[in-house]
């Protein structure tokens, strides 16, 4: 598969949309609960361009001040809407105790955006069975769909594994991070966490797989597709992958973005594009010039969408200064820090 890297921009995807039609923009989901993983819909148009952003991760070694200065800059760009791929907590915990009070935390700067705020989960929020019920219980569903704008949004569960198999990698997780923490790092690397692949990939339920091969049976006139994941399922080899979904669009236009590895690639498969992001406040290699801190922005005109990558160092405000006194940050390790040896 071909893998291209971006221009200097950053990991914020945004993307306009337009239409001549004159047909107004709507949001339209399934969803009766009063429980949502939206903060709030996103207001109807009268016409068919709009904006969405999509945040990347911000934990997994976040480093501070780096989010709130994408929110500032989130709010300066005036999206209609912003979509995550998860991570949005370092979580792994049973503790609901500590789990109210970081996603408290989240769930208000990310207000600071100024915009509808659309969760998923990745592994840090969904790590054990008690996380993944605190989910339910805050946001409602873990997988779901919606449309806006005759543009067709499939929010997918990467972290959706039987309850027995997620509690055996929540312990193996628990070990490994024990090793890591006491500095040995040989024994971690060998360690059963390292050597399942849930935990490069992820996975997907047939029962998942089925309520979205359904959603997209009925809705057969949208405009493209876009699917938002955590880890990238569709590298995931066998069952729990991607591919009932991808046979389910494969006459549609569609677009998959994920996150999980902290480095932006870009793939094209089967005349798809398939974007890995890089980060929004979340741990980077220094040794790798593909993890920076960045914003997507997508314009979509004449029905194909022109998906653009904003690097926060690139992003400023109307005095030609980054948001909070960003100046003082680093959003891209390899430009700032000596490489670990």
């Amino acid at each position: 598969m071909k893998t291209i890297f971006p221009i200097s921009i950053s990991l914020l995807l945004v993307i306009s949309l337009s239409n001549c039609n004159g047909q107004s923009t709507s949001f339209k989901h399934n969803l009766k609960s009063k429980t949502l993983p939206w903060s709030s819909e996103p207001k109807t148009r009268t016409s068919n361009q709009f904006t969405f952003a999509v945040i990347s991760d911000l934990n997994s070694g976040e480093r501070a001040g780096i989010f709130e200065i994408a929110m500032e800059q989130i709010n300066l760009l005036k999206p209609d809407f912003i979509l995550s791929i998860g991570d949005l907590i370092n979580g792994g915990t049973e503790d609901t105790v500590k789990l109210k009070k970081e996603f408290d935390s989240f769930d208000q700067r990310v207000t600071k955006a100024g915009a509808p705020f659309f969760h998923l989960g990745g592994n840090h929020d969904l790590t054990n069975p008690a996380m993944r019920k605190y989910w339910g219980h805050r946001y409602g569903r873990r997988y779901y769909h919606f449309v806006y704008n005759q543009v067709l949004f499939l929010m997918i569960d990467s972290e959706d594994y039987s309850e027995k198999r997620m509690q055996e990698i929540y312990v193996a997780r628990k070990r490994a991070i024990e090793l890591l923490d006491s500095g040995k790092t040989e024994q971690a690397n060998k360690s059963a966490y390292f050597q399942m692949p849930e935990r490069m990939s992820g996975e997907i339920s047939s029962e998942q797989s089925t309520y979205f091969e359904k959603v997209i049976a009925d809705n057969p006139n949208v405009r493209w597709t876009f699917i938002l994941m955590h880890k990238p399922v569709w590298k995931r080899e066998g069952a729990g992958n991607l591919s009932r979904i991808e046979k389910a669009l494969s006459k549609n236009n569609y677009t998959v973005i994920n996150g999980h590895l902290h480095a932006y690639s870009y793939t094209l498969k089967d005349n798809h594009d398939y974007i890995m992001l890089g980060t929004t406040g979340g741990g980077q290699d220094a040794k790798n010039k593909n993890s920076f801190d960045h914003i997507t922005w997508v314009s979509f005109i004449d029905n194909q969408p022109s998906i653009a990558n904003l690097r926060l160092d690139g992003i400023l405000d109307k005095t030609g200064k980054i948001p909070l006194d960003g100046e003082k940050y680093c959003f891209q390790a390899s430009k700032c820090e000596e490489p670990k040896k």
